[in-house]
């Protein structure tokens, strides 16, 4: 089976989900943008998304190919966030997207999972610089590059982390 998107807006439960999904045995891939952010920041002269958009994009799709590459390899993976969502926040900074992300967003399983923002749970800081309003802005936007390149999104309703890894589980038949 293709890899298995996990997305969304910032501050939705996306890693925990995915932190669940792993503590069942499944395959998990963490989110690479956040601790690129954090290994970029403790260089002189990182690459940051608020700084250099298009070049940090670059290296998120270098990071992605090769979580999307080692997830093939299992037969159930699961990956928090992914290629097409590049696209998604090069939009919303309004930077021209290369073909090259649209290419590599093939190869992953055909539904996406999205997890909205939520607000009891929804903090700021140093690596999430958006508010809670601009988080459901990127939500929706992720959720329209994902429909425009052919993905079946699906909502994975607010609940337990025990009802939302049902929910997947469910939706995949597993």
């Amino acid at each position: 089976m293709f890899p298995i998107i996990i997305s969304g807006g910032p501050g939705a439960g996306k890693t925990t989900l995915l932190n669940a999904l792993g503590d069942l045995g499944f395959a998990t891939f963490p989110e690479g943008s956040r601790t690129l952010i954090e290994q970029q920041s403790q260089l002189d002269e990182g690459v940051l998304p608020w700084t250099d958009l298009p070049a940090f994009a670059k290296l998120c799709l270098k990071l992605m190919s090769e979580q999307k590459r080692l997830a093939s390899q299992h037969e159930i993976a699961f990956v928090d966030r992914a290629i097409p969502d590049i696209i998604g926040y090069l939009k919303m900074g309004q930077c021209k997207v290369d073909k090259v992300y649209r290419l590599e967003s093939a190869g992953y399983h055909s539904q996406v999972f999205v997890c909205r923002p939520e607000a009891s749970i929804y903090v700021q800081d140093d690596v999430r610089p958006h508010s809670y309003e601009e988080a459901l802005e990127i939500h929706e936007l992720l959720c329209e590059v994902y429909m425009e390149l052919g993905f079946e999104v699906i909502n994975v309703p607010w609940g337990s982390v025990e009802e939302r890894v049902e929910f997947v589980k469910n939706q995949l038949w597993l």
